[in-house]
């Protein structure tokens, strides 16, 4: 094993995840009614965007799948929007994430225990991927990774809805993240709080690290078999690491 996949929401950046997605629309809301758009309509596209990503066969991109779902729920079409259309709301896009996303940084729970574990990993000589759901952009992943004090030196890739065709749980998400990255299962260990979202991987023969003091196990499935424990015991288990050759 020389390479650890992290999960972000939840495992590198804890977070009361109910009041961080109560937040998110509320802000967003607010932003984009401020912007001179329809707040509701574009909230309700936002929400039917990210499900939509949910069902992506791979075809597309996770941002292509996005944007199909607001040309039609926003725009009320079944073509393409105009490059101005969306150029203009991407650029609000963007900065909605550089500015009010900021605010939900309060329902976060950054630790130091994070960072401190990815600097001893990285010591060992263990390659860092950021493994996150790729339902957002980069730059919301990348603010929610400096949240949690974590920089682009400290990792070699990040999945995003830019770069990705499939999202958690489908396991081909997993399957094309292996390919990526150049690695076999047996080289990885995945570690996240979502059982069935992040554990999932175990099927395909990655490890696994159930980091649960953001646990999610919406469908009470068993995890006997897989490492566990909180933020002290995953240090622990990484002290206990050898060093890659």
């Amino acid at each position: 094993m020389n390479t650890v996949l992290f999960d972000l929401d939840g495992t590198l950046l804890p977070m009361d995840l109910k009041e961080f997605n109560k937040n998110y629309k509320k802000t967003l809301a607010e932003f984009f009614e401020g912007k001179g758009y329809d707040s509701e309509l574009m909230l309700k596209a936002f929400n039917s965007g990210i499900k939509a990503m949910f069902e992506n066969d791979g075809f597309i991109t996770n941002e292509e799948f996005f944007w199909k779902v607001i040309e039609k729920v926003y725009f009320h079409r079944d073509k393409k929007i105009t490059a101005r259309e969306r150029l203009k709301l991407e650029r609000a896009i963007n900065k909605y994430y550089k500015t009010d996303f900021s605010i939900t940084r309060f329902n976060t729970r950054p630790t130091s225990m994070a960072k401190d574990c990815i600097d001893k990993l990285k010591n060992k000589g263990y390659q860092i991927v950021i493994a996150a759901n790729p339902l957002y952009p980069e730059c919301a992943i990348t603010e929610c990774l400096n949240w949690a004090g974590i920089d682009e030196q400290d990792y070699i890739y990040v999945t995003t809805y830019e770069n990705s065709c499939f999202t958690k749980p489908n396991l081909n998400y997993y399957r094309r993240l292996l390919k990526t990255i150049d690695k076999d299962p047996e080289d990885c260990i995945m570690v996240g709080n979502n059982v069935h979202e992040d554990m999932c991987a175990f099927k395909l023969g990655i490890d696994v690290f159930l980091l649960d003091g953001c646990l999610i196990n919406e469908y009470n499935e068993d995890t006997l078999e897989y490492k566990r424990g909180g933020w002290r015991e995953f240090c622990q288990f990484v002290d206990e690491l050898p060093a890659v050759d």
